[in-house]
């Protein structure tokens, strides 16, 4: 066999090896999401100001952001459940850092300096960190038993990102029944209330994910 074909030979084989774990995960994401749909609608619920609340800004930047994590933490997800995955796969979330900086920044330029306190801290920001967690468990619990099926390189760093993927969709859940739409808040608390799904994920993959 030539150079050039055993090299496509083994890229074809690589994608075909990626393509049940992307599957795996959405599977994933859509049975524990499930879980976490029917607490968040049996707890939570919906805001009562929805329509209103989708006409501004903040609250549509506020469900990008939660989007996006999403998105970039599937992908870091899907990146770390491999064997030869990079050594420092958290540069996909710089889009991500990027968009909180420009964000928090926008914030604190169009807002007086007097409501940045009252604007961080928000009215809902202890519900925030017992409700993002507690809506990211089931998608965690999934994820980390599809993640069994691969071979990560590292397995505190895959079951870090399976935290931080199962954070990314108790937050977008979440960001529909919050009523804090301030970049301030977002940022600051959201990320808080992810830590520790993202220390529970590192500390489960670590033991469960070794191969």
């Amino acid at each position: 066999m030539k150079t050039e074909q055993l090299v496509r030979a083994l890229v074809a084989d690589r994608s075909a090896r990626r393509k049940p774990i992307s599957a795996g995960l959405v599977f994933a994401l859509g049975l524990g999401g499930a879980v976490s749909l029917v607490l968040f609608v049996v707890d939570l619920g919906v805001r009562a100001d929805i329509e209103a609340a989708l006409a501004t800004w903040r609250f549509d930047l506020k469900i990008g952001m939660v989007l996006l994590a999403l998105v970039l933490a599937f992908g870091l997800c899907r990146e770390s459940a491999r064997p030869d995955a990079s050594a420092s796969p958290a540069w996909r979330l710089l889009p991500l850092a990027i968009l909180a900086f420009v964000a928090v920044a926008g914030e604190l330029l169009t807002v007086p300096r007097a409501t940045w306190g009252a604007r961080l801290i928000g009215t809902n920001s202890l519900v925030c960190l017992s409700a993002i967690p507690v809506l990211s468990i089931g998608p965690l619990a999934a994820v980390l038993a599809i993640l069994r099926q691969a071979a990560p390189a590292s397995p505190a760093v895959a079951g870090a990102a399976a935290g931080l993927l199962a954070t990314g969709f108790g937050a977008t859940l979440y960001a529909f029944h919050c009523f804090d739409d301030s970049p301030l808040f977002v940022v600051t608390w959201y990320s808080l209330a992810s830590i520790p799904i993202v220390l529970l994920g590192a500390l489960v993959g670590h033991r469960l994910l070794r191969w």
